[in-house]
């Protein structure tokens, strides 16, 4: 019986720290010197996504996930009082959508991890200890918006969102698109 608590609250904890993995994080800046002074009534499109580089085209340069952001951003804007017009506009917004893959160095850590038959097992006596953690590679990806000031092109305000669209498609695409630009505009400053 205790076995069986303990290993439900080990599966429990592991559940909600995967969970909390997918919490987006969001970097903004914003040019405060210049973003009082502009007034953002209307905006156009800084451009498009250019690639000739079928990979990328094909995964997170995608067109159709390109229209579901600006769709995505479009919305945002018209929330905040700004229309897309095509030309003569206050401002322009620029996006992208990246990945790239990071390596991350080995450092000592507390080794410990489940084992198959249903007991713990880790670095010295089974229960974890200190070892060495190699390299490991992972994949960062990231949706970016940015705005700027039409006449000028100054920068007037930049967020991105950790959200890795490699690969993804249909309606799995347009909610980790949704879910990002969400979070972008969370920080737009007001």
């Amino acid at each position: 019986m205790i076995k069986h608590a303990f290993l439900t609250s080990v599966i429990a904890a592991a559940v909600a720290l995967g969970l909390s993995g997918c919490a987006l994080t969001v970097r903004s800046d914003v040019n405060n010197a210049l973003f009082g002074k502009v007034q953002c009534h209307t905006y156009s499109w800084a451009g498009s996504f250019r690639t000739d580089s079928s990979p990328a085209r094909g995964t997170i340069a995608n067109p159709v996930n390109e229209a579901r952001l600006r769709a995505a951003i479009s919305a945002h804007l018209q929330t905040a009082g700004m229309q897309l017009v095509d030309s003569n506009a206050d401002c322009l917004v620029g996006y992208g959508i990246g990945a790239q893959n990071v390596i991350e160095g080995g450092y000592p850590g507390w080794g410990m991890g489940f084992g198959y038959g249903g007991g713990w097992r880790g670095g010295w006596g089974g229960w974890g200890g200190w070892g060495w953690d190699g390299p490991y590679v992972a994949r960062e990806g990231i949706v970016g918006v940015d705005l700027y000031d039409a006449k000028t092109r100054e920068p007037l305000w930049h967020a991105s969102a950790n959200q890795d669209l490699t690969g993804a498609t249909g309606p799995a695409a347009e909610k980790k698109i949704n879910d990002a630009v969400n979070a972008i505009f969370s920080k737009y400053p007001h």
